[in-house]
């Protein structure tokens, strides 16, 4: 598989492991944008959320939680972004499930959520529409 999050987990790239379980590895993100950046990702291959077995989505959000509250309790950050895209078209660029956990501090000048104009929707019709 050509897959650069399997080849990881395989051991034919190196990465900077910060955790690691029977069903998940989480690791440095080598984009160097933020202190901390980290990805967490099943050891099985999956594209995204849509494909991933519920056993595994468990497991990575397990980490991503575990992970997250080392951050904040040991490792003296206020709090953590976790962020995820499925699907090329919600800016996916790996096609291996992942999450992003950015680690924060207050004023550390990352602006993750950009401004958008507000816009003029019917929630209420909005929520009939896509309702289960």
């Amino acid at each position: 598989m050509d897959c650069i999050f399997c080849k990881i987990i395989r051991g034919e790239i190196p990465s900077y492991k910060i955790y690691e379980d029977d069903m998940t590895y989480a690791f440095l993100d080598i984009a160097n944008d933020s202190y901390g950046h980290t990805l967490v990702i099943p050891k099985k291959h999956c594209v995204n959320v849509l494909d991933c077995d519920k056993n595994y989505l468990a497991a990575v959000m397990n980490t991503v939680r575990k992970i997250s509250r080392h951050y904040v309790e040991d490792c003296g950050f206020d709090g953590v972004n976790v962020l995820n895209a499925s699907g090329e078209s919600a800016q996916q660029s790996v096609f291996h499930l992942h999450f992003h956990i950015i680690p924060r501090k207050k004023e550390d000048g990352i602006d993750i959520w950009p401004l958008k104009d507000k816009k003029q929707l019917n929630l209420a019709a909005i929520c009939d529409e896509l309702k289960i």
